[in-house]
């Protein structure tokens, strides 16, 4: 008798948290197709040229740490350097690259060392061979700068000491950007409105088989392997019916470390990048954001639906798990960091609604759909189980992944639409149905690793991406 109320009772908890799960990616997609809908009838009387031609528009540095990139770097900077955008400058920082990356930057665009006036707000690593400028007029935007590694966060601190401008965008150099991207990114930062905004994001899209050409994206193409067409669904779904909603709530908690615009007074008031975690673009806004708090002042983190960064995504499980593991570890440490802020009423939507969010559905959810697992195994076993509700259950929850899965792909169909080519549509609609079978297995095993990592290693690494470079024309 107490040992079937045992079961009803966790039963039921999973139950709860299942619905509790189902209605909040709901009310999320439904509040993200309001944003998207107003966000493109808004920007369809906006005059880009105007923000892009005018010379008063606000001064931007991307930064871009490198470390040992040669396979893209020239390529990428190329890229970097072609936004059409007035006020801007690229700053490279070679993070103490063991390649022959600094060296094929000198030789293509022209580098000498230079003395660079350098305000140091935030200790670094010390610079190893120096800072450079090239001697070619046409690629006067670009600083390089050589320094003793020290890991991502410490390479984006020694641009936020570099630049002088007042935005800074930070960027992974192998990331592709659209010409427009800046253009776009700005505008939520010139809005006249009673909040400052002091972070904004933008859609992040998969380049692989994508065709580059002069540093540009030269076709859109869909990869082959299943592993990447399930990251193209992955990232459409959450970028398009997750981070918009949470911009649209002012409770957005993660701005994507392959590209986000920052306001550099506020990132070097709070310290910039944490050198001592794994998840430095999530921990560095949560901290942006609580410092806003405690100050009382009104703000706002932006975020940007239009398609303006392509990144390079894992092409095998190795590497794939690697990532996600080093992104569960990444949102706990974050998490506990500031676990102060957690359902805390003087954190307002930060504190009540955010952080809980993220605990109880990004921090939980693959440790309780784990859990599960291994529970329906012990029922299994002990020759317990309701055949008739388990098959119904999991067969509710992998339609409901796929159906908002369609919503996504409806959504992003209707508005950006960047999959043109003939068969593309229908073989997104298979990788919805394919997508919970194939590529969610191994996210659920990295972020279980995520987390015996976190707890029970104490070598903590950060994962390399190895590149293979991006198809060119």
């Amino acid at each position: 008798m107490i040992t079937q109320i045992i079961i009803d009772i966790i039963q039921y908890l999973f139950f709860i948290y299942s619905i509790s799960a189902i209605l909040s990616y709901l009310v999320l997609a439904t509040i993200s197709a309001i944003e998207t809908i107003e966000y493109k009838h808004k920007n369809s009387f906006v005059n880009y040229k105007e923000i892009m031609s005018s010379t008063i528009s606000p001064s931007i540095s991307i930064i871009a740490p490198a470390y040992n990139e040669s396979l893209n770097i020239v390529e990428n900077v190329r890229s970097l350097l072609s936004n059409h955008y007035v006020n801007y400058d690229v700053i490279i920082i070679n993070d103490g690259s063991k390649d022959d990356s600094l060296e094929k930057l000198i030789n293509v665009y022209n580098l000498v060392p230079v003395d660079y006036l350098m305000n140091e707000q935030i200790v670094t690593q010390p610079l190893r061979k120096g800072i450079y400028k090239s001697t070619n007029p046409a690629f006067e935007k670009l600083i390089v700068v050589d320094k003793e590694n020290g890991g991502k966060s410490d390479a984006l601190n020694m641009g936020l000491n570099i630049s002088n401008s007042k935005y800074v965008a930070c960027i992974d150099v192998d990331c592709l950007l659209l010409e427009d991207s800046l253009q776009k990114m700005i505008k939520p930062f010139l809005e006249i409105t009673d909040k400052k905004v002091i972070a904004a994001g933008g859609v992040i899209r998969i380049s692989n088989s994508c065709i580059v050409k002069d540093g540009k994206l030269h076709d859109v193409n869909f990869p082959k392997k299943l592993i990447e067409q399930g990251q193209i669904l992955e990232y459409i779904r959450a970028f398009l019916l997750g981070r918009m909603a949470w911009s649209r709530l002012n409770g957005l908690l993660v701005i994507s470390g392959a590209f986000g615009l920052f306001d550099k007074k506020i990132a070097i008031q709070v310290g910039g990048y944490d050198k001592n975690t794994v998840g430095e673009d999530m921990e560095l806004v949560v901290r942006m954001r609580g410092y806003m708090e405690e100050q009382n002042k009104k703000y706002k983190v932006a975020y940007i639906p239009d398609p303006l960064c392509w990144t390079e995504a894992p092409d095998n499980y190795k590497i794939f798990i690697s990532q996600r593991n080093r992104w569960t570890r990444g949102t706990i440490e974050t998490l506990k960091k500031h676990r102060k802020i957690g359902f805390n009423p003087k954190y307002k939507t930060l504190g009540v609604l955010s952080y809980p969010y993220w605990f109880f559905f990004e921090r939980m959810a693959p440790v309780v759909e784990f859990v599960g697992i291994i529970y329906f195994a012990i029922l299994v076993i002990s020759n317990k189980i309701r055949w008739d509700y388990a098959f119904a259950f999991i067969v509710l929850a992998y339609l409901f992944t796929v159906f908002f899965s369609l919503i996504a792909l409806i959504t992003e169909e209707l508005t950006y639409h960047q999959y043109k080519k003939k068969g593309t549509g229908f073989r997104l609609l298979l990788i919805a149905f394919l997508e919970p079978l194939v590529n969610h297995p191994f996210i659920l095993y990295a972020a279980i690793r995520g987390n015996i990592d976190y707890y029970f290693n104490k070598k903590k690494k950060w994962g390399e991406m190895t590149r293979k470079g991006m198809t060119k024309a």
